[in-house]
């Protein structure tokens, strides 16, 4: 009578697990991303190129192929607005160039510039027995450049 019981709570913490990890590499692949972008003034082809195939390595040992990053620099003007200025991505969608987007109040300082790091993962447990279906696991984060007031994106 306690087989079952045992071994449902034994799947059930094996999937449970392994989907908090995959969680905790998504943080980590979000930060590092943004960290990355952050520390340079300019990012070329070549560069961008190294961070993104660095966040593949980051998720490691899981599944590389179910992830998606996209890193972008936002600029907000005087009156507050903030707009795309370039975006890449790995196996996503890049963020348009120009478009608006709407930043938390606290980050909405005018005349300055952000990186924004964007990923996600889509998460499928081996096994289904307990958690069932796909999880999609993501996560975000905006860091101000370091090194000068923006990163500019060469296209050599």
């Amino acid at each position: 009578m306690l087989l079952p019981l045992m071994i449902t709570l034994y799947l059930g913490t094996v999937e449970i697990s392994q989907g908090v990890g995959i969680d905790r590499k998504v943080t980590l692949t979000t930060r590092t991303v943004a960290d990355l972008a952050s520390q340079v003034s300019s990012i070329n082809n070549a560069d961008m190129t190294n961070l993104l195939n660095a966040s593949s390595a980051v998720i490691v040992p899981y599944d590389t192929s179910k992830l998606k990053v996209t890193v972008s620099e936002i600029t907000i003007d005087n009156n507050g607005t903030a707009k795309i200025i370039w975006s890449d991505t790995l196996g996503g969608t890049k963020r348009a160039v120009g478009s608006t987007v709407t930043l938390p109040t606290a980050l909405n300082v005018a005349n300055t510039s952000l990186i924004w790091s964007e990923v996600a993962y889509t998460y499928k447990p081996t096994i289904g027995y307990v958690v069932t279906g796909t999880l999609n696991l993501s996560d975000q984060i905006y860091m101000r450049p370091r090194v000068s007031d923006s990163v500019s994106r060469l296209n050599s």
